[in-house]
């Protein structure tokens, strides 16, 4: 039976301080000087928080990506056709593409979802995520991107694939995104949730020029008219601001994120349109912020105003702006080196070392 987004928010635990203490405990006892592996130690503690109890062998990862066509696109906000969206899912799924190449180094499970590309391929690889048959947001410059029930269906089919993971074993999910156009509404999301004026959030998404970054601007500005989220009014709900202004894969990965937050499985964000969805869930749920982990910053000019409202300091700083899930890719090792420094490193005790 599928679990309701009510039923999922109800269920999402806050992290638990005692396991992080547990494991700062353990890491102190390490063949080390205290706190020397820096920031490699706050994420063995903040996984440990996460999963509720210190990690006793490997995390099981996988990468979600999930796709869909913006009908925002017809404005020219991207130097890239439509197709496009619909030809990297088929990128994703035969492992050409560049999260398929990282998922591989990092031995992570890749499942790539069609949360309402316009020409899906049809290819077994690629899941089927999307809700009502609805393929492609609306034009948000001009309305809607989607139907409430759209956008709460899409959420509760990505709790549903969380779940699934969960059960079969997988406990730390990244997420990524592809879909031409939508870091014009990952911005329309973030100029309303923040909130924040549009030219503190646009930039230049898959390589737009100045003038292509301007226009940009102007159509979050529309979007956020057409849709009454102009700021002045009232802090709106999270989910208004996906339905208004958001994206279908946008609304996929929030069920995502807040169905692995319901089962203690953390949640590595990759850049600046998972990051919007995040806003998104921790709208929902406050408490879900504490399962978040930033694989890394983005360039786009929004990503580190979202990574502060969340509170989070990304482990990789790279430059990224690809999406995909790549940077959460590239994060993987540091997760896997972060529980092994728990369970492998000797202590003065067992490795017969003095102490200072």
């Amino acid at each position: 039976m599928t679990t309701t987004l009510d039923a999922a928010l109800v269920r999402i635990p806050r992290p638990r301080d005692e396991a992080a203490h547990e494991a700062g405990r353990l890491l102190d006892a390490k063949t080390k000087p205290l706190g020397s592996l820096g920031r490699l130690e706050d994420l063995a503690c903040r996984l440990a928080a996460i999963r509720g109890e210190v990690p006793a062998e490997p995390l099981l990862p996988a990468i979600v990506v999930a796709a869909a066509d913006h009908g925002v696109a017809a404005e020219g906000v991207s130097p890239y056709p439509q197709e496009v969206t619909g030809q990297m899912l088929a990128n994703f799924a035969s492992g050409g593409a560049a999260v398929s190449v990282l998922a591989r180094e990092a031995d992570a499970r890749l499942v790539v979802v069609d949360a309402g590309v316009i020409d899906p391929p049809s290819i077994d690889e690629v899941r089927s995520g999307t809700v009502k048959g609805v393929r492609g947001s609306g034009n948000i410059a001009r309305g809607a991107a989607m139907a409430r029930q759209v956008a709460v269906g899409l959420i509760e089919r990505g709790i549903a694939l969380a779940e699934e993971l969960a059960a079969d074993g997988i406990s730390v999910v990244g997420v990524g995104d592809m879909g031409i156009a939508n870091t014009t509404a990952a911005s329309a999301v973030c100029a309303a949730l923040l909130p924040a004026d549009p030219s503190s959030v646009c930039g230049p998404g898959t390589g737009l020029d100045g003038p292509g970054v301007e226009r940009k601007v102007e159509i979050v500005r529309a979007a956020l008219r057409a849709n009454d989220l102009s700021e002045g009014r009232d802090a709106p709900e999270p989910v208004e601001v996906l339905a208004s202004v958001g994206g279908l894969e946008i609304a996929f990965l929030t069920g995502v994120m807040l169905g692995a937050a319901s089962r203690r499985v953390p949640v590595l964000l990759d850049g600046f349109v998972t990051g919007a969805a995040a806003l998104i869930a921790v709208g929902l749920s406050p408490d879900m912020g504490g399962s978040l982990i930033a694989a890394t910053r983005s360039p786009e000019p929004g990503h580190p105003l979202v990574l502060e409202r969340l509170g989070l300091v990304p482990l990789l700083d790279l430059g990224l702006r690809l999406g995909e899930g790549s940077g959460a890719a590239l994060a993987l090792p540091l997760v896997r080196a972060a529980v092994a420094i728990l369970t492998d490193m000797a202590t003065f005790e067992g490795a017969g070392v003095s102490r200072a």
